[in-house]
């Protein structure tokens, strides 16, 4: 399977500006789907320091999200 990708533009610097301004709001989400993927991956329930590092990394992505400010950060809560 071939794709054409001569008419894909690249980034503008205003774009690659903006990634590079949210990357520390990425990079919590990326930390917080991790803590996520340990504690339901966790054999019998996450344990307590899997919810500790979820509880963790959701605070840091609201922390990053409100220093940003970002409006609307909402992370999903595991069934306890």
């Amino acid at each position: 399977m071939s794709h054409d990708l001569s008419d894909r533009a690249d980034p503008s610097p205003e774009d690659l500006a903006a990634i590079e301004a949210e990357w520390p709001l990425i990079a919590a989400e990326l930390d917080l789907v991790d803590a996520e993927i340990a504690a339901l991956a966790a054999g019998g329930g996450p344990s307590v320091l899997d919810r500790r590092r979820l509880r963790r990394a959701e605070s840091r992505v609201m922390r990053v999200a409100a220093a940003l400010g970002v409006a609307a950060v909402m992370p999903v809560r595991l069934a306890a």
